[in-house]
């Protein structure tokens, strides 16, 4: 199954490792090193995100909140059973 991430952007379910919140990306400096190391991997435009999205081979900058990309991938995780 697939979730709308934003910006026409479809991201297969299995490949999602983690969906990280804005304030908690900016609240820490693990994190902030960890996405300059790999902005060759980025998707989307980083200046006006809520979310991020790692997944195996990229990173993408979500217009959507993380709760609501939560929600959407419970729901598809559900419906697949």
């Amino acid at each position: 199954m697939y979730v709308h991430i934003g910006e026409n952007i479809l991201v297969r379910t299995s490949d999602i490792i983690t969906i990280l919140d804005k304030q908690t990306v900016e609240s820490s400096p693990i994190s902030k090193e960890f996405l300059e190391r790999k902005k060759a991997m980025t998707n989307g435009k980083s200046s006006s995100y809520k979310s991020i999205v790692i997944t195996k081979d990229t990173i993408y900058f979500s217009p959507i909140a993380s709760n609501t990309l939560k929600k959407r991938t419970v729901q598809l995780t559900v419906q697949e059973y």
